[in-house]
């Protein structure tokens, strides 16, 4: 798999078009969520970059964080059925058609300028370079999980 990074114009477009292909009839391939709350869940994620999402997490996470690190964005597929940080799992039902707009927003206002977090709470210090491949592969999983 060749990692991509978000903070390339031209890969936000191709995101873009990818979300754009999702309808509220799409359905998972694996896993709980449908697509409203898939697109709800990688925007808390997305967030987190931009610093507006506060992901709680302990003490064991903080510890063995920075050893998986490099698993966000390198070139190995995640797999299916990872298990989601609490403050990520989205239950409740979402309106498809907000959440494409908001994501689509976030997509195309991300920059190096976008991302104040520097520090992830669970994985530690991030350039914008690590932030914007992890994005694009966590971005990618997703919409691979809805068939986009």
């Amino acid at each position: 798999m060749k990692v991509k990074n978000l903070l390339d114009p031209s890969v936000q477009q191709q995101v873009i078009e990818r979300i754009n292909n999702l309808s509220p009839q799409s359905k998972s391939l694996w896993g709980k969520m449908n697509v409203g709350q898939m697109l709800t869940h990688v925007q808390r994620v997305m967030a987190v970059a931009y610093g507006t999402f506060q992901l709680k997490t302990n003490f064991l996470l903080k510890l063995i964080g920075p050893f998986l690190k490099s698993g966000l964005y390198n070139e190995k597929p995640y797999k299916h059925g990872l298990p989601t940080h609490k403050s990520y799992v989205v239950t409740d039902e979402k309106n498809f058609a907000n959440e494409r707009e908001k994501l689509i927003e976030m997509i195309e206002g991300f920059s190096e300028q976008a991302i104040v977090n520097t520090q992830h709470p669970v994985f530690g210090s991030m350039t914008k370079e690590e932030w914007g491949k992890s994005l694009w592969k966590h971005l990618d999983h997703h919409l691979q999980q809805f068939g986009a």
